[in-house]
């Protein structure tokens, strides 16, 4: 039996299939071209650490400055971070030992003027100088001590209507007395625990000197528009209790909140009224409220 030749030999679709299987060019991706390269650089690569070194010195001038501007720039760029860090406060200077004021978080306000920390003279902040705390300095000529701490007036230890008048202007100037120093305590002493009108005052006393101060708060009786007894409820208006309504005149002076200062020298009115209670020999406010002349139109 005869065995035709090649090209007459019949062809199926699945060796046709075949043959152009492995006749089509082969995909160069660059995975792969990625690997042969590492394979090939591996396999150049010198043996042993000391054929290395001496490989990687012995290089063209060209590749020298290249290594050399490399290294230039990762130094300029550390350094660039690091300076950065201490100017921004992220960590101290090289050599310099963090103290207890640097690690606290400092407050949020404008940084003393390049001028005046080069100079040495003391920051400024609107004529009052900055504190070591971040909190502008109180003047000393109306520093709290120069303020005097109000005497209770003898009508006061009365148990009568003229005792209670002369007690609730007498707490009206711890009021006034606990603005322009900060000592709330008198003013909580003569305060029943109850009363909602005295916590609100030391709170918000005690909340402005914990950043700040204030100092020329002033409020003046200017008539006494009743004395009155009021009748007890049971809870928070005690047996034997007088109602004290006031007209007064007042000025917020100037307060201090870090480094913003409010100054307000004008003077409003309002009526101020207290609840005195007689309890344990002396005169106690019970219930308070102040309410603005404008409020009242």
């Amino acid at each position: 039996m005869m065995v035709p030749p090649l090209s007459e030999r019949p062809v199926t679709e699945e060796d046709e299939e075949r043959f152009r299987r492995e006749t089509a060019p082969r995909k160069y991706t660059l995975r792969r071209r990625w690997a042969d390269y590492r394979a090939e650089v591996k396999a150049r690569r010198p043996k042993g650490a000391r054929a290395r070194a001496r490989a990687w010195l012995h290089v063209e001038p060209f590749y020298w400055g290249m290594r050399v501007v490399y290294v230039v720039l990762f130094a300029g760029a550390v350094l660039s971070v690091y300076v950065n860090g201490v100017a921004e406060g992220w960590w101290p200077a090289w050599g310099e030992r963090p103290t207890v004021a640097a690690t606290t978080t400092p407050p949020i306000y404008p940084a003393p003027t390049a001028s005046a920390t080069a100079s040495g003279e003391a920051s400024m902040s609107g004529g009052y100088q900055i504190g070591p705390d971040g909190v502008l300095v109180r003047p000393a000529e109306h520093a709290a001590s120069t303020y005097t701490k109000p005497e209770l007036p003898e009508e006061a230890k009365e148990n009568t209507e003229r005792g209670a008048e002369a007690a609730a202007k007498h707490y009206l100037a711890l009021i006034v007395y606990a603005w322009n120093t900060g000592d709330t305590q008198p003013l909580a002493d003569m305060s029943a625990p109850t009363s909602k009108f005295a916590s609100t005052y030391v709170r918000n006393i005690d909340d402005l000197y914990t950043n700040g101060w204030a100092y020329e708060t002033s409020s003046v009786v200017d008539q006494v528009i009743s004395v009155e007894p009021i009748n007890p409820n049971g809870t928070d208006v005690p047996e034997g209790s007088i109602l004290v309504t006031l007209h007064i005149s007042s000025r917020d002076g100037v307060k201090c909140y870090g480094l913003r200062t409010k100054d307000n020298t004008e003077e409003y009115g309002s009526t101020m009224s207290f609840i005195m209670s007689w309890n344990n020999g002396k005169w106690m406010e019970v219930q308070g409220k102040v309410e603005a002349d404008h409020a009242q139109s």
